[in-house]
C-alpha cells in the first residue's frame, strides 16, 4: 500500500460531490477518484474484515481492545488499518480514557450502496438491451 493519505468522504463537504448511481450515469474524474480512495481502502482483507467487526458489532460500536486478538498482527498494524478506514470516511473514532472506540459511518456505505444499486429499467447482463441472450 503506498503512503498515499486518502481523502475523507462522508463528510459535509463531499456532500455536494455526491455522485448519481453508478450504473445510471458515467462518473466524472473527481468522482472516480473519491471512489477509487475509498474502494483502495476497502480492496484489503484486513480491513474489509476490520470494518464488518466494527458494522456487525451489537450497539454500534467497538473497542480497539477487541478488534486486535482477531487478527495475527501487531497492535500498530491493526492500528494502520483502522486509521486508513478512518481517512477513507467509512468509520470514526473517540478515545475513552486508555481505549479507542470505533463505530460505521453508516452515511458514506449508504453512500456506496446508492452508488452501485442498479435502477428499474436498466439493462442487465442477459436481457435482451444489452445483446447477450445467454
Amino acid at each position: 500500500m503506498s503512503k498515499q493519505e486518502l481523502a475523507v468522504v462522508g463528510r459535509p463537504e463531499a456532500a455536494e460531490a455526491c455522485c448519481p448511481g453508478l450504473l445510471t450515469a458515467p462518473l466524472d474524474e473527481e468522482q472516480a477518484e473519491e471512489l477509487a480512495k475509498v474502494f483502495k481502502a476497502l480492496g484489503d482483507p484486513v480491513r474489509l474484515r476490520l470494518l464488518s467487526m466494527i458494522a456487525s458489532r451489537a450497539g454500534g460500536e467497538v473497542c480497539v481492545c477487541d478488534l486486535t486478538p482477531a487478527f495475527d498482527l501487531s497492535q500498530p498494524t491493526i492500528s494502520h488499518h483502522l486509521k486508513l478506514l478512518r481517512q477513507a470516511g467509512l468509520i470514526d473514532c473517540e478515545r475513552r480514557g486508555t481505549w479507542v472506540y470505533y463505530w460505521l459511518l453508516t452515511e458514506t456505505t449508504d453512500r456506496l450502496a446508492g452508488i452501485l444499486t442498479r435502477t428499474g429499467g436498466t439493462a442487465t447482463a442477459g436481457s435482451p438491451a444489452t445483446g447477450d441472450a445467454s
